[in-house]
């Protein structure tokens, strides 16, 4: 028996007192409403409307099951908005990660952006580094996160590639900070601050082959613990860090490179075939989210060449 379809018939009864009038208004014929009304009274196995020539009302039993009844189509429509909303991305727990150096504008875009799109959905959000996105996106512990390029590709699907060139971050009274624009092979002997290959093993390697190919041979790679001693060893007039363009910090200037050789190059990515609508709304909040004011913009499309071999090759 279609207990939900019986259980609309009943309420349509009772709310007309009119088996023709409850027909007409579900656009069934008579004999066939009181048909429903019978079976589903024999398989409750009591009486719900006292039937007159003038119309029904509702037993005693009838009106306590009628609450009853109510209770379970509102709880049915409950039921399919909740799955609907699921189906559609707007319900539900999504699992992203984003990396560190997202930005607190760019991360409160995305967030706005998304709570717009899909108000129902409870979104888990960390902080992850490449290596350990690329990880989790594999064992599906996160639905879909922002990565920087290069990164593995295997079992991954990805959104449009954005491009955000790459400048040199001087102290203000250092080497080469009056000119306006600086070679990479300028760089050479000055220490490079950059984050550990561990966190991200392409794009380290290509942050070092590329400046290896253009002339550059940093002095060292320093690792610093935080943004802190970072900014400390930049003012030092000794290091330099490679950041994209930036209001930069009291005693530092920055200058881009000639030929733009470098960038960051970010998308989001997700597990191939699991790629949901809420997948999707992130996704699409990520990108108008990067691609702001001042944001990223889309790759070119005559890109220089990736210089995939490790970096320890190059002689530092």
């Amino acid at each position: 028996m279609d207990l939900l379809g019986h259980l609309r018939h009943f309420r349509a009864v009772a709310e007309e007192r009119h088996f023709g009038r409850a027909a007409e208004r579900l656009r069934i014929a008579q004999p066939s409403l009181s048909q429903r009304i019978q079976r589903l009274e024999r398989e409750l196995g009591v009486t719900l409307f006292d039937r007159g020539p003038r119309g029904v009302d509702l037993t005693p039993a009838g009106r306590l099951l009628l609450a009853e009844a109510e209770e379970t189509l509102d709880s049915a429509a409950r039921l399919l908005a909740t799955a609907a909303d699921l189906r559609s991305g707007r319900a539900g727990t999504l699992r992203a990660a984003v990396p560190p150096e997202l930005g607190p504008a760019t991360l409160a875009a995305l967030l706005t952006g998304f709570e717009a799109a899909s108000p129902g959905t409870r979104l888990e959000l960390r902080e992850l580094p490449v290596a350990a996105v690329v990880r989790e996106l594999a064992q599906h512990t996160v639905d879909v996160a922002v990565v920087r390029h290069p990164c593995p590709a295997d079992g991954l699907a990805f959104g449009p590639v954005l491009h955000q060139p790459l400048g040199a971050l001087l102290a203000a009274g250092g080497p080469h900070a009056d000119r306006p624009e600086l070679a990479v092979a300028d760089l050479t002997g000055l220490r490079l601050v950059l984050f550990p290959r561990a966190t991200a093993p392409a794009l380290y390697d290509e942050v070092l082959t590329t400046l290896t190919r253009h002339g550059c041979t940093p002095e060292a790679v320093v690792d610093p613990p935080g943004p802190d001693v970072a900014g400390a060893l930049v003012l030092t007039g000794s290091a330099i860090a490679l950041v994209p363009r930036t209001t930069p910090p009291p005693g530092t200037v920055w200058r881009p490179l000639t030929g733009t050789p470098l960038a960051w190059r970010t998308s989001t990515a997700w597990p191939t075939g699991r790629g949901g609508p809420a997948v999707r709304l992130f996704a699409q909040a990520a990108h108008e989210a990067l691609t702001g004011p001042g944001g990223l913009l889309p790759q070119p499309p005559h890109r220089p060449p990736l210089y995939p071999r490790p970096a320890m090759e190059f002689p530092l």
